[in-house]
């Protein structure tokens, strides 16, 4: 049982587990990859490592981390669990952990998946959270547009409970699945109906019925667990209040997924209050 696991190795995330490790807490950091600082070429308004860019900042981070001591796993984190009768947290990733706390780092995402008709249904047949909505589809047809293991994870809450589900990996490399589940490669084009979601049309016009969708691209972030826990979200950030503390207790989050300014400086901030308040 950790004190508490921290859900990403970014700016926010590391500079948390700083604090905590200094401050005697058992902490680990799961973490999949460097998410935006990958993808920044140089950086010069953060203070004393002008020039430098985010890969190598992040580098340097986790190996300030590890130099602590600060235990850091590159696992994919798939699900968030809660044991409301002996309060404490269950992480899912290449192995189960256990917390007393959470704290999410993981960013945000900036791209979207851009179909026709996509807005227009969500929350009328097109959802992103199998836990929350597998009731709704029992012994319908439904699909997940994803490709990782955190469209796995969906599809494993979903197959005990639906007539059918079908991946749909949008032109990504398939993963491995168990052969009860068919797999489409096909991009995507639109999504079709009126009240609801009935039909999804491929690039190639061929068209597939379903009852409902389920987005799971890529790696789980802050808003997928947020609204498989019930967080409160608004305009795809974690609320929080002064203290960095969700709307569920032992739940913070700190970082670019809280909105605001998307600045390190900001992440990093946030990541030494969330540590120093969840204590």
């Amino acid at each position: 049982m950790r004190d508490t696991i921290i859900i990403g190795a970014g700016p926010a995330g590391i500079s948390a587990s700083l604090y905590a490790k200094r401050a005697g807490l058992d902490v680990l950091v799961l973490y999949k990859d460097d998410g935006t600082l990958e993808k920044v070429h140089k950086i010069d308004n953060y203070y004393a490592v002008p020039g430098v860019s985010g890969d190598e900042l992040a580098k340097i981070g986790r190996k300030q981390a590890e130099d602590l001591g600060i235990d850091i796993k590159k696992e994919e984190v798939v699900e968030i669990e809660y044991d409301y009768e002996n309060n404490f947290f269950t992480v899912k990733a290449d192995k189960r952990y256990q917390a007393k706390s959470i704290i999410l780092a993981t960013g945000t995402s900036r791209n979207t998946l851009r179909i026709q008709g996509l807005k227009e249904l969500e929350g009328k047949g097109i959802s992103y959270c199998a836990v929350c909505d597998a009731f709704f589809y029992r012994n319908k047809d439904v699909a997940i547009i994803g490709s990782g293991k955190y469209a796995i994870n969906e599809i494993n809450h979903l197959k005990n409970v639906v007539k059918s589900v079908v991946l749909l990996t949008e032109g990504g490399t398939p993963p491995e699945t168990r052969g009860d589940v068919e797999v489409i490669t096909k991009k995507v084009a639109k999504f079709e109906g009126k009240e609801k979601v009935e039909d999804i049309v491929f690039e190639d016009n061929s068209k597939r019925k379903v009852d409902g969708v389920f987005i799971a691209l890529g790696t789980a972030g802050a808003n997928d667990f947020g609204k498989k826990l019930g967080l409160n979200i608004k305009n795809n950030n974690i609320i929080i209040n002064e203290n960095m503390q969700t709307s569920m207790k032992g739940i913070f989050a700190c970082g670019d997924c809280t909105g605001g300014l998307l600045q390190i400086s900001k992440a990093v901030y946030e990541g030494a209050k969330a540590r120093i308040i969840c204590n």
